[in-house]
């Protein structure tokens, strides 16, 4: 069996506002105390008086004194190294024994000049170098008129050599062909005008080995060439 309570909704309203309004009251109640004493209580148990106290620095203790400096020791300088000289041997010297003699004077006599020196001899002549005779053969050489107009068709060149002996006078004494230019009779031509041209040349002497002129003999070639 079941109960079934009904409640009229209009009385349950009313109740409603009325306790709403009683909450209200007591928060309305609670701020003024707070705002009057109980909060003033409450402060002054939070905030209890403070001891304050003033701590000095602690300084730290100053650094003790450096030690004192001993005086150093004064070190003596090295000895100076010695070394002894070597011994040398002294030989000694013999004495020579003077031995003072007194001259004899020679009997009073006749006194005898020894002969005078002989005069120096005259120095010798320098000695020069000897030269030998010499001509001046450029001068008096065959020119190219002098070629033979035979020799020149037949074509004949050569040398010719020719031998001259000059006396210490500086003339001519002797003049010979001694190699001739060639074989044939235009050759011989050659050599013939080279004799009789070079004959007329002019000769100087030589010199011996004292200076003195002196004769001697000399050779000379000329060579024939068709230009």
């Amino acid at each position: 069996m079941s109960m079934v309570f009904s409640e009229d909704p209009q009385k349950s309203g009313q109740r409603s506002y009325t306790g709403l309004a009683v909450v209200a009251g007591l928060h309305v109640v609670l701020g003024y105390a707070l705002l009057n004493g109980l909060g003033q209580v409450v402060v002054d148990v939070l905030k209890p008086p403070v001891d304050v106290q003033l701590f000095k620095e602690i300084q730290p203790p100053p650094p003790p004194p450096p030690p004192p400096q001993l005086p150093q020791p004064k070190t003596p300088p090295p000895p100076q190294s010695f070394a002894p000289m070597p011994e040398v041997p002294v030989v000694p010297q013999p004495v020579q024994q003077s031995i003072s003699t007194t001259p004899v004077q020679p009997p009073p006599g006749p006194v005898t000049l020894a002969p005078a020196p002989a005069p120096p001899a005259p120095p010798a002549p320098p000695r020069v170098a000897a030269r030998p005779a010499i001509g001046n053969i450029s001068a008096c050489a065959p020119a190219g008129a002098d070629y033979p107009a035979a020799a020149s068709r037949a074509e004949a060149t050569g040398t010719t050599r020719v031998r001259f002996t000059v006396d210490a006078a500086g003339q001519l004494a002797k003049a010979d062909v001694v190699k001739s230019a060639g074989p044939s009779r235009e050759h011989r031509l050659l050599d013939r005008i080279a004799l009789d041209k070079l004959s007329g040349c002019t000769f100087k002497a030589g010199v011996d080995e004292n200076g003195q002129p002196a004769g001697g003999t000399f050779e000379v070639e000329y060579l024939w060439k068709l230009e």
